[in-house]
Parts: C-alpha cells; sequence; structure tokens
C-alpha cells in the first residue's frame, strides 16, 4: 500500500508511465523524494508535451486506490513548456493529500470543481500573495501548510481562507508576511483553529487581524513589542506563544479570557508585572525564562509570584537568571535575596530618623 521512491532522475516522459502504472494498483501513498525530471535532448515544446498529459488528464479523474501523493525536493530540466498545464494536472487530482515541497514553486491553480483535499502541504516554495484568492472549491480542505513562501500581505492571506470552510489548520511560518496598516478589515475562515504566524515580519498592529476562533496562536520570533488592549478578542484561544519577540512586560489577558498556556521566552522583560496570574486567572503554564531580568526591589514580588503560582512558572529555576546588575549577573532568581529595609522605602527612612 506504500511506495517510496529516492533519487529519481528521468525524463517526463518515463516519469508520467510510472506514476500510471502505480496509480493503476492497490498503492495508496506514493512517496518521491529527490526527483528530476527532464525532456528529451530536443526541445520539449508544448505541443509534445500535451498528448503526455492528456493520459494523465483521464488517469487524475479516476477514483483510484491513490489517498496520498509526496513529491519532495523537486528539480525541473524541462524549461519549453507552459507550466500552468502542468499545476492544472496537479490541482484536479482526486486525492486527500496532496505534498509538493522544495520544488521552487511559483504557484498553484485553483482546482475547477470541488475537491477532494483534505490536506496540502506546499512548503518551501516559491508561492506569494496571490494563491487561491477567490477560490472557492476547496471547501473539505482541513490542513494547509505553507511555511518557506514568499507571502507578504497577511489580510490576502486571510481572504485566501475566507472561502475554505472546513479549514483548521493553517502554517504560515517562514515567509514575509506584514500588517502594520491600522482599520484594515481581515476576513479568516471560521473553522480555523490553529494558527502558526512565526518567523515572519510582524508588529503590533497584527492582533487587528487574527482569526475570531483561533485556540493555538504562534506569533513567534516577529517584532511585536506590545499586546494592544481592547483591539483583539480572542475568547477562544488557549495558547499563546509570544517568544523571540520585542515585549517589554508580561501581556494582560483582557482579550484572551480562555487563556491556558502563555510562552514569552527570548524578549526584553527586565521586570514582569506580579499580578500577571491574578489577571489571567485561567493560566496553567508561564514561559518567561531567558529574558534579561533585572535583579532589583521590583524584581522581589514576582520572585513571591513563583512561590505563590504552584509550579506554573515552566522552566524554573535554571532559565531565570538575572542580567542586571552586572555584579548579580548569571545569578538564578531564587537565589537572589534582598533585605526588607533596603527595598522599603519608608522604613528606611523612619530607622535613618531613628538612628540619627
Amino acid at each position: 500500500t506504500t511506495v517510496t521512491l529516492d533519487a529519481v532522475d528521468l525524463q517526463w516522459a518515463i516519469i508520467l508511465q510510472i506514476f500510471m502504472l502505480i496509480w493503476y494498483s492497490p498503492v495508496e501513498h506514493l512517496t518521491v523524494r529527490n526527483l528530476t525530471f527532464r525532456g528529451p535532448l530536443e526541445k520539449l515544446t508544448e505541443y509534445a508535451f500535451q498528448p503526455l498529459l492528456s493520459s494523465v488528464e483521464q488517469l487524475i479523474s479516476l477514483d483510484g486506490s491513490m489517498k496520498a501523493l509526496t513529491l519532495e525536493h523537486v528539480r525541473n530540466k524541462v524549461y519549453y513548456f507552459n507550466q500552468e498545464i502542468l499545476y492544472r494536472q496537479f490541482s484536479e487530482m482526486n486525492i486527500a493529500n496532496l505534498t509538493i515541497a522544495d520544488a521552487y514553486m511559483p504557484h498553484m491553480l485553483c482546482p475547477n470543481k470541488t475537491s477532494s483535499f483534505q490536506c496540502l502541504n506546499f512548503s518551501h516554495n516559491a508561492l506569494t500573495d496571490e494563491l487561491f484568492q477567490n477560490c472557492g472549491t476547496l471547501v473539505d480542505l482541513k490542513l494547509l501548510i505553507l511555511q518557506k513562501n514568499k507571502f507578504e500581505s497577511l489580510r490576502k492571506v486571510s481572504f485566501m481562507t475566507s472561502h475554505m470552510k472546513s479549514l483548521t489548520y493553517l502554517d504560515m511560518s517562514n515567509n514575509l508576511l506584514r500588517h502594520d496598516r491600522a482599520g484594515v478589515q481581515c476576513q479568516w475562515a471560521e473553522s480555523l483553529a490553529e494558527l502558526d504566524l512565526s518567523s515572519n515580519q510582524l508588529v503590533d498592529a497584527v492582533f487587528e487581524c487574527l482569526p475570531a476562533n483561533v485556540q493555538k496562536l504562534s506569533l513567534r520570533n516577529n517584532q511585536i513589542s506590545n499586546v494592544p488592549s481592547g483591539v483583539a478578542e480572542l475568547k477562544s484561544l488557549e495558547e499563546l506563544n509570544l517568544a523571540s519577540n520585542r515585549l517589554a512586560d508580561l501581556p494582560g489577558c483582557g482579550g484572551f479570557t480562555s487563556l491556558q498556556f502563555l510562552n514569552v521566552e527570548m524578549n526584553s522583560i527586565l521586570t514582569p508585572s506580579a499580578d500577571f496570574f491574578q489577571s489571567c486567572p485561567r493560566v496553567r503554564e508561564l514561559q518567561a525564562g531567558h529574558n534579561p531580568f533585572q535583579c532589583s526591589c521590583e524584581l522581589q514580588a514576582f520572585i513571591r509570584l513563583e512561590r505563590r503560582s504552584g509550579g506554573k512558572l515552566f522552566g524554573w529555576p535554571a532559565a531565570y537568571v538575572c542580567e542586571y546588575p552586572e555584579g548579580l549577573r548569571g545569578t538564578e532568581l531564587k537565589d537572589f535575596h534582598l533585605s526588607p529595609l533596603a527595598c522599603n522605602t519608608t522604613l528606611l527612612l523612619v530607622t535613618a530618623l531613628l538612628l540619627t
């Protein structure tokens, strides 16, 4: 039921014959890695290429055993034909899962009729914002993976999903996404529950363009310095990853009333707010380690918070280390102590007056 081919370097006509042989067999999962398809020595014109594809059109329209096709590390050495002919063959395949990864693919066509695709993985290609715009035939699609491409507009990505009525998971990590225009409306699929926007170029305005029903959201490795209050009402959000950004403090939970897990590691937090768990009563785990903590009187309250939290601080104590002042650099927060006299200004003044 499963066939894997590796290091395939053949003429396109021969590769098609292999695909057809497997398609008519009981094989359900076909994986081809390191695929190079080339033409004959003479120029393979579109006129000569079309007959090879006509048989494939008949093949992909049949209800065969094939459920999943994976093509990884694809190199094309056939230059003299219209590539949209090839994209059309893939877009019309009657299978549930299609993966075309690391293929330098610049585009993919919207299926002409309601598609059977449930999972599409087009990671590590050259796809842009024009993908699947106004495409209403991917109504059964549940998982869409588009990491490591060239998407730039978060707004266009949201409109791309608006017609995907079954979409639950979207991976847009490692792209060039921006959203810095306030007041610009976005429109996401209502079914979208998990969204990965890590490693893009997003700033604070991203919170104006997020799916209303998202449950798991990753904004790791962006340029976010603040979570604006009163902007995003994500009442279903349970997990939020804001690691490797530019936050100066812990965000509140005003718009995230269901939040249970928060990751703010590797930001710019010197003195985290001590009232975090009061403003976020449902949070079961806070990952706040690997920040440049300033060990001063203000940090004492956060250290006491850890003792009262009952183990809610992930990575304690190893990941929580003083960065400032220089004399305390490398000291774990659990070992940092100041006397009540040093941190209580009123008590210090009274003591000074009495001594005087």
